[in-house]
């Protein structure tokens, strides 16, 4: 028997991905359209607050060029083990952990990737990472619309959707606005918007001071349609529980900005979210139906290593629940634009 070819290959590897990711009852990302507006944060303590309400709950970090959560939840140092094939999480603060930090030498290494390896590296924590069980797992992806973000919503499948993280400025409203078509553009529903930072909360008195402007974040969820789960305010104790590895919804649960915090995460998972977006681009809802289609960036008739410059994509389809290949079409990639292939690949 010949061996697989790289197509083939892929195939099985995305059968694997589906089942292990089908022992997950739901799927979050969390998301921002730029860095330093404090996504990592409110991934952890979405997180934390589902397994203190006793789900089983996975944190999946793929910000592969800076990945924090170890420093946020005081495990450097800590390493992910090999066993029978499979990627164990690392287990810490009641939750399953894993990311790029639990692999490398040394939390000051410089990851210098390109999109290919970046890529790669995502799909096999999809594929290799034994999960088991989980009730939520919560993705803390990368900030932008690029490759891995990309690369997680393309491989995730269905999730329940995605949260957005913005800053009151207009810099970050407009980067949050891009990061929202995105999502409908891969049939994502947004979740919410979470406006961070939105003023200095006084850590003796808790009054809050606005000390850069108010209300973007709501006015910006207003103008996209989207649901604006609230506004979290710059406080000292969240800054000195990320530098101290120790989750903010836990340790300083009777603080102000603690409540307000658990207010905004509560609406994140409450039962409405369950329902479609009506804002996305997709026409249908895929998740009752056993087949899919499948894009494998290739160049001369061989797998390419480089997703956004491979010269055709051979788009085939599965049925996922038999496990067989129904088609297979060979079409011409689209010129390289900004933001182009995302919705050329929906539509096709």
């Amino acid at each position: 028997m010949a061996d697989p070819s790289p197509a083939e290959r892929i195939i099985v590897q995305d059968e694997i991905i589906r089942k292990r990711l089908g022992r997950i009852t739901h799927k979050i990302l969390v998301l921002s359209g730029k860095g330093g507006v404090g996504k990592s944060t409110v991934a952890v303590n979405l997180a934390a607050s589902l397994a203190l309400a006793g789900h089983r709950t996975g944190l999946l970090d793929v910000d592969i060029h800076g990945p924090s959560i170890p420093t946020m939840l005081g495990i450097e140092g800590a390493r992910a083990e090999a066993r029978e094939g499979a990627i164990i999480p690392v287990e810490a603060a009641g939750m399953k952990l894993i990311s790029l930090g639990f692999f490398t030498d040394s939390s000051d290494d410089a990851v210098i990737w390109r999109g290919p390896l970046k890529a790669g590296l995502i799909r096999q924590f999809m594929s290799d990472v034994e999960w088991g069980e989980l009730d939520y797992l919560v993705v803390d992806s990368p900030p932008g619309t690029g490759d891995e973000p990309l690369s997680v919503c393309q491989l995730m499948g269905p999730v329940d959707g995605a949260v957005v993280v913005t800053t009151p400025q207009r810099v970050a409203a407009v980067d949050v606005r891009k990061c929202i078509s995105f999502c409908r553009k891969l049939g994502v529903r947004v979740l919410g918007v979470i406006e961070n930072m939105s003023g200095f909360a006084c850590p003796k008195c808790g009054e809050v001071t606005h000390i850069f402007m108010s209300g973007g974040g709501a006015k910006m969820a207003r103008d996209m349609e989207v649901p604006f789960l609230g506004a979290l305010p710059l406080d000292p104790l969240v800054a000195e529980s990320c530098d101290s590895g120790r989750p903010f919804i836990y340790h300083y649960s009777k603080t102000p900005t603690a409540r307000i915090m658990s207010g905004i995460l509560a609406g994140i998972t409450e039962p409405g979210s369950e329902k479609p977006d009506e804002n996305a681009d997709s026409e249908e809802n895929t998740e009752g139906s056993s087949s899919m289609k499948i894009a494998v960036p290739t160049s001369g008739g061989r797998l390419c290593a480089h997703f956004g410059h491979c010269d055709s994509f051979a788009v085939i389809e599965v049925d996922r629940a038999k496990g067989l290949i129904l088609s297979k079409t060979d079409l011409q990639a689209p010129p390289h634009e900004p933001g182009l292939l995302p919705r050329w690949l929906a539509k096709e």
